[in-house]
């Protein structure tokens, strides 16, 4: 099974791609959508809805992971604006005909750590010594989507989900 994962952003939006086998976990491919701060709302979405389409055409995944919403109450325009980003991303997976399932951050991390409440450091960590990753540069961003996917991989093979 192949599995994208993905934690939206509009500075960031984190990606991964692996492949779940008998053998293994392979990663695919892994990285950051960093469109530039400095252009219009609408071409920061549309450099998103680009580059989330190409990779779902490369490695036409069997199923996408999107992080659930989460906003807190003191910074109510951060849901709006990841709000946009969850629909482009919500329009691409229509487009090219994928499963898109939803998950916490929390369920993730307590499926793949065995605690909900494990920081973002300790998640990546977990992620880089499973998939034998050993690039100093390796973003949050990009381990939080690999470990989306990770997690919905488990649950669906310990049927937690």
């Amino acid at each position: 099974m192949r599995i994208l994962g993905i934690d939206p952003g509009l500075i960031t939006t984190g990606y991964g791609v692996v492949d779940i086998k008998a053998g293994g976990v392979k990663i695919l491919e892994a990285g950051t959508i960093e469109p530039n701060t400095k252009e219009a709302f609408e071409v920061r979405l549309l450099k998103i809805h680009q580059h989330i389409t190409t990779i779902l055409q490369a490695h036409q995944p069997d199923i996408v992971v999107l992080e659930k919403l989460y906003a807190h109450y003191n910074h109510p325009a951060t849901a709006t604006v990841l709000g946009h980003v969850r629909g482009v991303i919500c329009l691409c997976t229509a487009q090219q005909k994928v499963e898109l399932v939803e998950q916490s951050v929390k369920r993730i991390r307590k499926a793949l750590i065995g605690n909900g409440n494990a920081t973002k450091v300790q998640c990546q960590e977990f992620v880089k010594r499973l998939l034998n990753i050993k690039s100093p540069s390796f973003k949050l961003d990009a381990s939080d989507a690999l470990a989306l996917a990770l997690g919905q991989a488990h649950m669906m093979r310990y049927k937690l989900i």
